[in-house]
């Protein structure tokens, strides 16, 4: 699966929801299993549909930190309903930028809720490095990568 990278139009639009009978269905199955052998085979910790050409508010993020926070590696029409205040800095890359890093302010905690990969709704508290990853797949997918952040 080929990475879409930068200055594809569609890295700059916000994606198309996705309905909840659709994934229900298993329409995207063959779709999230791809995105994690793309994300696996490029060495990333997250990939968003409109990463590998796909209009589709949709995102996986690597299994070990899903694991690690007890929370599900793949989401469906993902919102980060609140900030924390307290924030931090760290060097991000993005798959879609390749050979490109620089230092990205993030929250440290947000709100987040989306729909899980068998279209049920979650919302829960994330932190540090997955609350980090949360954001930068979001941002993809509302059409910002980390070069608008870098002017911020």
């Amino acid at each position: 699966m080929e990475i879409t990278t930068i200055p594809h139009r569609i890295l700059a639009k916000k994606t198309q929801i996705v309905a909840a009978e659709a994934i229900k269905s298993g329409e995207y199955t063959d779709l999230i299993l791809n995105m994690r052998q793309a994300m696996k085979e490029h060495v990333g910790v997250g990939l968003a549909a409109n990463q590998v050409g796909k209009d589709l508010a949709l995102f996986v993020i690597d299994a070990a930190i899903a694991q690690q926070n007890g929370v599900p590696d793949v989401y469906f029409n993902p919102e980060i309903t609140e900030y924390s205040s307290e924030i931090d800095y760290l060097e991000e890359g993005c798959l879609s930028i390749p050979g490109f890093y620089t230092e990205i302010k993030r929250s440290r905690k947000i709100m987040f809720k989306a729909l899980d990969d068998k279209g049920k709704k979650l919302k829960f508290k994330a932190k540090g490095f997955l609350a980090r990853v949360l954001q930068h797949e979001t941002d993809h997918l509302n059409g910002v990568v980390i070069k608008d952040r870098a002017k911020q």
